[in-house]
């Protein structure tokens, strides 16, 4: 139906609607979002590494559970989006 490679004169095509749909002025910002929106989701993926290998053997007895807190970090110049979280809790019956 149509052909299966994108070639430059695609790429420069796609790029002139998107300019004309968001605008240029708005681009930027949306990049840096982007960028902020990728670093938190890396921290975030490797702290749940860290968590799940640094698990203790034995889980908590479930009256003794107490919730835990920490803080995400922010990217290095943004202070405003660092904030304490509570960690999920399993409340499922099994």
């Amino acid at each position: 139906m149509f052909g299966g490679k994108i070639g430059a004169p695609e790429i420069i095509l796609i790029l002139v609607v998107v300019i004309l749909l968001f605008g240029a002025k708005k681009l930027p910002d949306m990049a840096r979002s982007l960028g902020k929106s990728a670093r938190i989701l890396k921290s975030e993926a490797k702290a749940m590494k860290e968590d799940k290998s640094s698990a203790p053997a034995d889980p908590p007895a479930p009256g003794e559970e107490s919730p835990a807190q920490r803080t995400i970090q922010a990217a290095p110049g943004d202070v405003t989006s660092s904030r304490p979280v509570a960690e999920p809790t399993d409340t499922t019956k099994r």
